[in-house]
C-alpha cells in the first residue's frame, strides 16, 4: 500500500538532507524524488523550513508523550526517572535519522519554529526537573545536587548519543540504555534510593550475577 503523500515527502526530504545537507536540497529535488509536484508539496508543507521543523517534531513529540505517560504510570521518583530515561534513550535508535538531520541543520530554522521547539523542550526539561525535585523531597535523590544542573547533565549526555551510536555497532540500544540508567541513577541517588533502584532491577548487576528482570 502506497504511503500518504505527506509521509513520503517527509521521508524523502530526510534522506536527501542526510546526503546533501539542508541547503543542498531544493524543493524541486524533494518533489522529484517523492514522485509528486510542487502543488503536492505546498499542500502539505508551507516551506522547506516547516519540513525541517516537522522532522524535529516527530521525535520530540514522541519523547514528551512517553515521558508524561511514564510519570503517570509510575508512583515513585526512582521508577519514574528510570522509565523516562528508558524512552528518552530509545528514541536515538527509533528516530536516529530524524535526530541527526535536525541537530546538524537546526541553525537554519526561522525564529517562529525555534520558539515552538524551545517551548516543547522546556516542557520536557521541567518534567524531568519535577521528578528530580520530588526525589530529593522523598529522600531518594541527593539534595546537594541542583535540580537544573542534574537535568541538563542528563539531557546533554543522552543527546550526544546521536553522534556515536551505530545500529550495527557492538552494543544494542537496550544494552546502552542499561548502562546509561546505571550511570545516571547511581550518581544522584541516596542510600535509600539505591536500595529501591536495585530492587526494581534498574542497575547493572555486578559481574557474575544475573540482572533482575
Amino acid at each position: 500500500m502506497k504511503k500518504p503523500l505527506k509521509e513520503r515527502i517527509l521521508e524523502t526530504s530526510l534522506h536527501l538532507f542526510q546526503q546533501h545537507g539542508y541547503h543542498g536540497v531544493t524543493v524541486d529535488k524533494i518533489v522529484s524524488e517523492a514522485g509528486t509536484s510542487k502543488g503536492g508539496f505546498y499542500h502539505n508543507y508551507k516551506s522547506k523550513d516547516e519540513l525541517l521543523y516537522e522532522i524535529h517534531d516527530v521525535f520530540i513529540s514522541y519523547v514528551i508523550e512517553k515521558a508524561e505517560h511514564s510519570y503517570a504510570e509510575n508512583q515513585t521518583p526512582i521508577s519514574r526517572l528510570a522509565a523516562i530515561l528508558h524512552s528518552f534513550i530509545k528514541v536515538f535508535d527509533m528516530y536516529k535519522p530524524y535526530i541527526t538531520v535536525f541537530y546538524e541543520e537546526s541553525n537554519y530554522l526561522n525564529d517562529e519554529f525555534k520558539q515552538i521547539i524551545n517551548e516543547k523542550r522546556d516542557r520536557y526539561r521541567k518534567l524531568l526537573e519535577k521528578v528530580i525535585a520530588e526525589g530529593q523531597e522523598s529522600g531518594d535523590f541527593r539534595k546537594e545536587l541542583p535540580t537544573n544542573i542534574v537535568t541538563m547533565a542528563m539531557i546533554g549526555m543522552v543527546n550526544w548519543t546521536y553522534k556515536w551510536f551505530k545500529q550495527d555497532g557492538p552494543l544494542t540500544m537496550e544494552e546502552i540504555t542499561a548502562i546509561f540508567k546505571d550511570m545516571i541513577i547511581r550518581s544522584i541517588v541516596t542510600e535509600q534510593g539505591l536500595q529501591e533502584a536495585e530492587q526494581l532491577g534498574q542497575l547493572l548487576a555486578p559481574v557474575g550475577q544475573k540482572q533482575t528482570d
